[in-house]
C-alpha cells in the first residue's frame, strides 16, 4: 500500500477483520460513476484500487463559485466525516475503474473505540493526507511546472499502474488536464504548458485520458526543487 495511507499503516494482523466483516460487500465502480456518499448514506469507503476525485462547494454551487477538488487513491479512506457527522456529504467521482470496500460508519466507529491500532492507523493516515494536501494544493507561490510535477508524482504513487514490460512506466488512468487545472486552481492553458514542458524532457507522456510517468526520479526532482 502507498506510504501514509490507512492500509499502509494498518497491520497485516488487523486486515482480516475488515475482510471478514465488509469484504463480501466490496464492489467496483466505473469511471464517471459517483460513490454513494450523500447525506442518506451511512458508509465509509476504503479505496483498494483506482482513484477518485472529491469535490466540495464551500460557497455554494453557483457556476462562478469556487470548487475544491482533491484526489484520493489506493489505501485511503473516503467519507470519514460520517464517523462524527453521519449526514455529512461529499461529491466523489471515480476517475478510473475503482474498487472500494464499504464499511458501515456505526460499526467502524465501534471498532475504532475497541482497537487502538486501527484508530492510530486512521489518524496517522489523515495527518499524512493533510500534509500531502498542503504540499500539493496549497503552494501557490511555486511555479506551475513544480505544482503539476508534484501532483503527478503523488498520483503515480497512490493511483498509478506499473507496466509489466516496463516497471519504470507508470500509467495514471482517467486523468485529464482539466482535472489537474481544477484541482490546482490553475488555468487549463497553464496546465497544458506545464505538461508540455514535462513531456519535452521525457518525464511524462500523454494519451487520451491517460497520463504516463516515464521518469519518476526526474519528476520527483522537479517537484522537490
Amino acid at each position: 500500500m502507498p506510504p501514509g495511507s490507512f492500509l499502509g499503516h494498518l497491520s497485516a494482523a488487523a486486515w482480516p477483520h475488515f475482510v471478514h466483516t465488509w469484504g463480501p460487500d466490496a464492489r467496483t465502480y466505473q469511471r464517471g460513476e459517483e460513490l454513494p456518499l450523500g447525506p442518506g448514506n451511512r458508509h465509509v469507503y476504503i479505496v483498494m484500487g483506482g482513484c477518485v476525485i472529491q469535490e466540495r462547494f464551500p460557497l455554494g454551487r453557483d457556476r462562478r463559485a469556487p470548487k475544491v477538488s482533491r484526489f484520493r487513491g489506493i489505501g485511503q479512506v473516503v467519507g470519514e466525516a460520517k464517523l462524527i457527522d453521519p449526514p455529512s456529504s461529499v461529491t466523489t467521482w471515480c476517475l478510473s475503474t475503482t474498487w472500494v470496500m464499504p464499511c458501515d460508519a456505526r460499526r467502524l466507529h465501534v471498532l475504532l473505540k475497541q482497537s487502538r491500532e486501527v484508530e492510530d492507523a486512521l489518524l496517522l493516515s489523515l495527518e499524512a493526507r493533510n500534509r500531502s494536501d498542503e504540499l500539493i494544493y496549497s503552494t501557490a507561490d511555486r511555479s506551475p511546472v513544480q505544482r503539476v510535477a508534484t501532483l503527478l508524482a503523488h498520483l503515480a504513487i497512490v493511483a498509478g499502474t506499473k507496466d509489466t514490460n516496463d516497471p519504470e512506466r507508470i500509467t495514471i488512468k482517467g486523468l485529464s488536464q482539466t482535472n489537474i487545472a481544477d484541482a490546482l486552481l490553475l488555468g487549463k492553458s497553464t496546465v497544458e504548458k506545464a505538461v508540455a514542458q514535462l513531456r519535452q524532457y521525457r518525464m511524462v507522456a500523454c494519451n487520451y485520458r491517460q497520463l504516463m510517468v516515464t521518469d519518476m526520479r526526474r519528476l520527483q526532482e522537479v517537484a522537490a526543487s
